[in-house]
């Protein structure tokens, strides 16, 4: 009766007086954001947005709707309590809450992170020249979180000589950063805040020059600086300022520890520049000048001879690797990988006497080694036919151990060392996962056909012995930015699956999983390919009889969001339920509006709508835009963050205000915004789970999977 009450309260806020007295089980009406039409003209049309409104933060108006939105999506929840209380219970029983990473070397050091019971953030740490020797807490996370709702650390960087230790932090999720610099030997503060700081720092080898970048209103980094530590940072030197506003600006540190590198990057072009290490105060010089639609990364290599190498996808669209003297014009550059047309290279790695080159083959992550004295290479073997793999903890350069993290849909993160010379493999580390037996778990990988005939993988995994078919499914996608959404191990995924709930990764185009055309075929005026897909592997899901319509739910976040607001506008039969995380579904008016976070570095992906074509195409597929009127809808749990840069909070809460006006629809819209939060939701590990409980509460409920009475 409280949250109905506290819900009876916000609507009164907004003007509305329900009856306080309803019983616990009445269904109370949703919150109706008022329409105040807002007109934009563009291309010779006139763009109606009756929820522009939602954007002034400020006002007491705008507050109340969130606020009447969260207690009606709790009174709706109310009967999933004890539920959610048992998933909380159930995802903290599969997490060993006293834990630690797998340390890793760092000159004289062994650097690790450890957890606690009880606390909500890490413990960075590390032991001096053995692993056994004793500790040295450098960096409580949760001493500092203790006075906030949220907290997050940035960058976090030790000095060369391992005294000094640069660290950012974050208290409202809005993305900007306060920058420290703590003395290791002390424990003081001797730096700080430096604000508006963004994730890349730099040390110099004099170890008290620090270089930092720093971000615009639109949360750009933009401008990089240099500090001198223990003087006023309001002395600070501005070194370098990108003026195109489709360029991110980053500064990183070498594995070498010959020379800081200067990254400007779009989306689909790149710049670097690079100074030595050992002289702060040079200009920095370019690698390669600009040129549009060609990317770039280097690695440096002191030699002898010192070059760098560059993978690159000029004349190259699954990406080549030169060989590059310092200070050479590309003329003189040596190929030393080809391009291929079936794998692409997607990362290197330099090492004193190897490279490491991550490629992606057939759809999985591998591992290329070049040996650089001999001029041969080899592959890196994989356990498993299906996996996720990334580089890990490689800060040491005159090694021949290269560090990656390992998972899979059965398989708990772990931590492999090899060597690149013998082609020994070591696991480090795996996760230990309590309550956990792996043989009760099995995993397969589907095709889906497209409308274009194109085969979509389809990862899947379920319980053995709780798999029912026609069973529950909870299918994930992404598919922007050539991002993988690869198949990983999820602890708390196991309370989904013990109750017989299969669940899915459909790795349609837009992503990376297969490549780099693969990403190409899924952006700017071929991104219905994104929706398709994922379409054609729900229908092949129902069709192979893993699944029904109304069985079937459907998550996603961020641009993956954009993808469940876009096939839910193409097939609401097809779906059941859905779960769409910080959901960018406002494309056409964003990308409007260059003033917005990411805007203008977001046209190479989506389009820039001042070119008509983009916008009608556009105009075409955005969730918010083609809310339709003729069809009923799923079950929809919409969730936002107050403080997201990424993706405004008042995209979900627009979407959600549009979708009630559906007259079809019967089904349940909620929207949750977490008032104290970003692009990441609750940043605090107990938090999170609590926050996951309640979607996974919300799938279960609405596919009937448990049984419980409920009001709507």
């Amino acid at each position: 009766m409280r949250n109905l009450l506290l819900f009876a309260s916000f609507l009164a806020a907004c003007g509305t007086k329900p009856d306080a007295k309803l019983p616990v089980c009445a269904t109370p009406e949703a919150p109706a954001a008022a329409a105040k039409d807002h007109v934009t003209e563009i291309h010779g049309q006139t763009l109606h947005d009756p929820y522009h409104w939602l954007r002034e933060r400020e006002n007491p108006e705008v507050t109340a709707y969130l606020e009447a939105e969260n207690a009606y999506a709790e009174v709706m929840m109310e009967h999933t309590e004890g539920l959610q209380a048992a998933l909380y219970d159930e995802m903290l029983s599969h997490v060993k809450e006293s834990d630690e990473s797998a340390p890793y070397p760092h000159g004289d050091y062994w650097y690790y992170s450890r957890t606690e019971e009880g606390k909500n953030y890490e413990i960075y740490c590390r032991k001096k020249g053995e692993i056994s020797a004793p500790e040295q807490v450098l960096l409580d996370e949760n001493e500092l979180a203790a006075e906030h709702a949220y907290f997050a650390v940035g960058a976090l960087s030790v000095s060369p000589d391992h005294r000094l230790m640069a660290y950012s932090t974050d208290t409202v999720g809005n993305e900007r950063y306060n920058l420290w610099v703590k003395h290791l030997e002390t424990g003081e503060v001797v730096d700080g805040p430096i604000p508006n700081t963004y994730y890349s720092v730099a040390w110099a080898n004099d170890n008290k020059t620090l270089f930092y970048n720093r971000v615009d209103d639109a949360t750009r980094p933009y401008q990089l600086w240099r500090h001198v530590v223990g003087t006023d940072p309001d002395t600070d030197v501005l070194v370098y300022e990108e003026t195109d506003e489709r360029f991110f600006l980053g500064i990183a540190r070498s594995r070498s520890d010959g020379m800081l590198l200067l990254n400007l990057m779009s989306a689909v072009t790149a710049e670097w520049r690079y100074i030595d290490a050992d002289a702060p105060t040079d200009a920095f010089r370019v690698v390669k000048p600009r040129e549009q639609n060609v990317e770039y990364y280097v690695e440096h290599h002191p030699g002898p001879p010192e070059r760098f190498f560059v993978l690159t996808n000029e004349d190259a669209i699954n990406f080549r690797v030169y060989e590059a003297p310092i200070g050479s014009d590309p003329s003189a550059w040596a190929e030393i990988i080809a391009p291929s047309d079936t794998v692409t290279l997607t990362a290197i790695d330099a090492f004193a006497n190897h490279l490491a080159v991550w490629e992606r083959r057939e759809g999985l992550p591998s591992v290329r080694v070049v040996d650089l004295g001999e001029a041969s290479s080899h592959q890196v073997e994989f356990p498993e036919p299906t996996y996720a793999a990334w580089a890990g903890d490689n800060h040491e350069f005159a090694t021949d151990v290269l560090r990656f993290e390992y998972t899979s849909l059965t398989t708990p993160p772990s931590v492999f060392d090899y060597d690149m010379g013998t082609k020994g493999l070591a696991r480090v580390k795996e996760r230990e996962i309590p309550n956990f037996d792996r043989s009760l778990y099995e995993t397969t990988r589907l095709e889906a056909t497209a409308a274009d005939g194109t085969e979509v993988p389809v990862s899947v995994v379920w319980r053995k012995d709780a798999l029912r078919k026609p069973a529950p499914l909870l299918l994930a996608g992404y598919g922007s930015y050539g991002s993988s959404y690869d198949p990983y191990f999820s602890a708390s995924r196991l309370a989904l699956l013990d109750r017989g709930v299969v669940f899915a990764i459909a790795h349609v185009r837009g992503g990376g999983e297969m490549g780099r055309r693969w990403y190409e075929d899924g952006k700017y005026l071929q991104k219905k390919n994104t929706f398709t897909d994922f379409i054609a592997s729900a229908e092949h899901l129902v069709a192979s009889g893993w699944t029904q319509p109304e069985r079937l739910a459907i998550t996603g976040r961020s641009a993956g969001g954009l993808l469940m607001g876009a096939v839910t506008n193409m097939r609401p039969d097809l779906f059941a339920a859905v779960v769409a995380g910080v959901p960018f579904v406002d494309v056409t008016n964003t990308m409007l509006d260059p003033t917005i976070p990411l805007t203008v570095i977001e046209w190479e992906e989506w389009g820039n709508p001042q070119d008509r074509e983009y916008f009608e195409y556009m105009r075409s597929y955005a969730p918010y835009d083609n809310v339709r009127t003729d069809a009923p809808y799923p079950h929809m749990l919409i969730t936002a963050g107050l403080n997201d840069p990424r993706v405004a909070y008042w995209e979900p809460a627009k979407w959600a205000a549009k979708l009630r006006t559906n007259s079809l629809n019967d089904s349940l819209i909620l929207l949750q915004t977490n008032m104290g939060a970003g692009h990441g939701g609750a940043s605090g590990r107990y938090d999170y789970l609590r926050e996951l409980a309640f979607e996974y509460a919300f799938v279960l409920d609405r596919l009937a999977v448990v049984e419980l009475r409920r009001c709507k």
